[in-house]
């Protein structure tokens, strides 16, 4: 038989738990949203310092405005160690310990592609930020991840008209060996290939990434007598690339074509080494005229005191792109909800009108493409141009082809 007590306690108990319900209610739609955040640090400062300053810029920005439905966006940020295995101990940990069901970021494409694994095992929602594995959209997509860059596809359908316009037949290429370069490289070659028959590719450099022994490269390209040279290095391998070039004549009435050189990220540091006349993909911020960059722009420098690079476009764009998406869902971080707001999800940007498509998750960001030539001992982008994402995508056909069903 139930004794008194016993039934006193269980009333005591369903009448706290109806007068919990609420309260429970209303402190979450009080609490912060939390996003995971995860990228390369340490290992990439140059473009992830003022990505970092970009994505900080606009959760102030959202939180300032009433975050979203009252809730202001909170980011807890790791460090994945440009290392594949520790990303996703920290996306795990991010999920289990923080549990956040929204994470974003990463910059290397063999880490983006290791994270995008994890958000299909673990049925969590991915934003990749940066990396430009076509992979990640494509071979390897899934329901659960996105994606903001344009891609290695994107950018080199980009820069093969002008490599085309070139009309050389002998070509050079010389491109970091990991995923990022070996898929641009081999994108370039099936392009030209495709639109100029009797093209020769006469070498391929293929050094580690971030172990450019540029003397021996310059060399072995110059002993291939080239004559044009496809570049896909950046960052320190590029200006030991661009430095070694020069010393040697290797760019001395050559055509250059070369994917990320015109970013600020990698440009600024080569001064008045940098090279004339190459034809890049990159980020001319003091040049863009939109009304929109311009406010952007002019929000960076008063936030930060210092210019913009492209990471910090990358940063804001992500952010947005992720309120403007729970703006979609009402708050909700759950992983269908956030899907489904981000098929076809449309947002103005400082890059432009940008849509994710339905199809496969990839995002029309554009980028500008143009000349480099230097000014007052700097490097400059000149004669350049916005392309837009959606006129160098792959039609509908020939995505169903790669994408996974």
């Amino acid at each position: 038989m139930t004794s008194r007590r016993t039934l006193l306690g269980l009333s005591v108990a369903a009448s706290l738990a109806v007068f919990a319900g609420p309260l429970a209610s209303t402190a979450h739609a009080q609490g912060t949203i939390k996003i995971g955040e995860l990228n390369s640090y340490k290992s990439q400062p140059a473009f992830l310092d003022p990505y970092k300053k970009g994505w900080e810029l606009a959760i102030e920005e959202i939180n300032a405005a009433g975050g979203i439905k009252g809730r202001k966006l909170e980011v807890i940020s790791r460090d994945d160690n440009g290392n594949p295995g520790d990303a996703v101990r920290v996306a795990e940990e991010l999920v289990t310990r923080e549990g956040v069901t929204v994470i974003t970021g990463t910059f290397l494409s063999h880490i983006g592609l290791a994270v995008t694994e994890f958000a299909k095992q673990k049925k969590v929602f991915f934003l990749a930020a940066e990396p430009l594995t076509d992979k990640i959209t494509w071979q390897n997509g899934n329901e659960y991840t996105f994606r903001l860059r344009s891609s290695t596809y994107m950018q080199v359908a980009m820069l093969v008209p002008h490599a085309l316009e070139m009309k050389k037949k002998r070509w050079a290429l010389v491109y970091p060996n990991f995923e990022y370069g070996q898929s641009a490289a081999t994108w370039f070659k099936q392009m030209m290939k495709a639109k100029q028959p009797d093209i020769e590719f006469v070498s391929e450099q293929t050094p580690p990434l971030g172990k450019v022994d540029a003397g021996p490269i310059v060399q072995a390209l110059a002993d291939a007598k080239p004559d044009a040279i496809f570049n896909v290095l950046f960052g320190p391998d590029l200006a030991r690339f661009v430095r070694e070039g020069n010393t040697r004549g290797l760019f001395r009435s050559r055509n250059v074509v070369s994917l990320l050189s015109g970013e600020p990220e990698y440009l600024d540091p080569l001064k008045e080494e940098t090279p004339e006349g190459w034809v890049v993909t990159g980020y001319p911020w003091n040049e863009i005229n939109t009304p929109e960059h311009k406010a952007f722009v002019a929000a960076y420098q008063k936030r930060f005191k210092d210019y913009p690079r492209l990471g910090s476009i990358v940063g804001y764009i992500t952010m947005k792109s992720i309120a403007a998406g729970l703006q979609k869902t009402g708050g909700s971080t759950e992983p269908a909800k956030m899907i489904q707001a981000f098929k076809g999800l449309k947002l103005n940007s400082p890059a432009g009108p940008i849509e994710y498509r339905r199809q496969d998750h990839q995002a029309t960001m554009g980028a500008w493409v143009g000349w480099l030539a230097q000014r007052d001992g700097k490097g400059v982008m000149v004669d350049f141009k916005y392309v837009d994402g959606a006129a160098v995508q792959p039609s509908d056909a020939e995505v169903k082809k790669m994408r996974p069903q």
